[in-house]
């Protein structure tokens, strides 16, 4: 079982409070990723669950019992960083099974287990080699071993994959998906990756200035953003804004066109946001706005286009075919009414 409750927890560091209140549940067995920009202290809720970092206020509960002054030997979790932090005059098996042996376990039983995860991990070639004779890909997969052994009712991982390359990053993510499908264990990941957390979560939890500011699956979080900030930090590249202006069930571009506003809006919009893949290219006057394609990215399956359109800024379009001489052309863009996302003046979707 690994159930975690987190009750009104707040950090403080001397007068500075990073994390302000946070209530959250995490089912066994579940998926949960911390994702928000750099300060916003998804790494210090993370240590805070693992008892590296003390609770200020608030209680933390693992299984319906109170954790919240144990030590991090004590909760049945186990975490694994950013750097490997293997021991470099050890093997692979040693380094594994390093913290079974320091707590006393029979030799068969630390055999038994590095066994089991050297096998999860397809580690079984390597365990005679020492770190240095391994990839970076195959060191974090030695890390994450080191974890399994322990059998903990939930892993902590805290960017453990951002010093890694592109391609190992991208084996790695599949890694730690089958990881999960395999054990069923509970996991709590925290990054600053988009790919990592809307490919991997089961729900994830986005945090700005130490507060939540949505939990969901990454379909909710892309489709239905409660604010401005949720709407713009999930999605790369982030949705377009426009300031808009709203009544009798139509919206206007501030200075451009018209269109309806999405069935059961409620209150008075101020911005309007549509993403890059909900806009089509049209004719130079037609749709809700035109303006001039400054810049051209072709990335071979997506190819986007900046267009400016003036006092309403740049917008970002997906486009499926283009000209290759489409650059310096002015364009209509047609937004995609059921696409449209409305927010009020507090930045709250409508």
């Amino acid at each position: 079982m690994g159930a975690i409750k987190l009750e009104n927890v707040e950090k403080w560091f001397g007068d500075l409070q990073v994390i302000k209140g946070i209530d959250l549940e995490i089912a066994d067995g579940e998926f949960v990723i911390f994702v928000g920009p750099s300060g916003c202290g998804k790494s210090t809720l993370l240590r805070m669950i693992s008892g590296l970092e003390e609770t200020s206020r608030g209680r933390i509960l693992l299984d319906g019992d109170d954790v919240t002054d144990r030590l991090p030997s004590e909760r049945g979790l186990s975490m694994v960083f950013q750097s490997y932090a293997l021991y470099p005059h050890m093997d692979v098996r040693d380094n594994m099974g390093f913290s079974l042996k320091t707590a006393g376990s029979p030799k068969k039983e630390i055999e038994e287990k590095v066994g089991r995860a050297a096998e999860i991990l397809k580690l079984e070639d390597y365990l005679d080699r020492r770190p240095k004779a391994l990839s970076g890909g195959q060191r974090q997969r030695v890390a994450i071993g080191r974890a399994i052994v322990r059998e903990p009712k939930g892993f902590l991982f805290d960017e453990p994959l951002s010093n890694l390359d592109a391609a190992l990053r991208v084996e790695m993510r599949f890694e730690i998906a089958r990881l999960h499908e395999t054990l069923g264990t509970t996991m709590i990941y925290v990054t600053h990756d988009q790919v990592e957390a809307m490919t991997l979560a089961d729900r994830i939890v986005v945090l700005k200035d130490g507060r939540i500011m949505q939990i969901g699956s990454p379909r909710e979080l892309y489709e239905k953003p409660d604010n401005l900030f949720v709407a713009q930090f999930i999605g790369s590249p982030k949705m377009n804004i426009l300031p808009c202006t709203g009544a009798d069930g139509k919206y206007e571009i501030t200075g451009h066109g018209r269109g309806p506003l999405p069935e059961g809006t409620e209150g008075v919009p101020a911005t309007l946001g549509i993403r890059p893949e909900h806009i089509d290219i049209v004719k130079p006057g037609e749709g809700q706005i035109s303006g001039t394609v400054e810049i051209v990215e072709y990335l071979g399956s997506d190819t986007f286009l900046y267009v400016d359109c003036g006092d309403a800024g740049r917008l970002i379009v997906r486009a499926d075919e283009v000209e290759d001489n489409i650059r310096g052309q002015d364009i209509g863009l047609s937004f995609r009414d059921r696409h449209i996302h409305v927010f009020n003046e507090a930045g709250l979707s409508l």
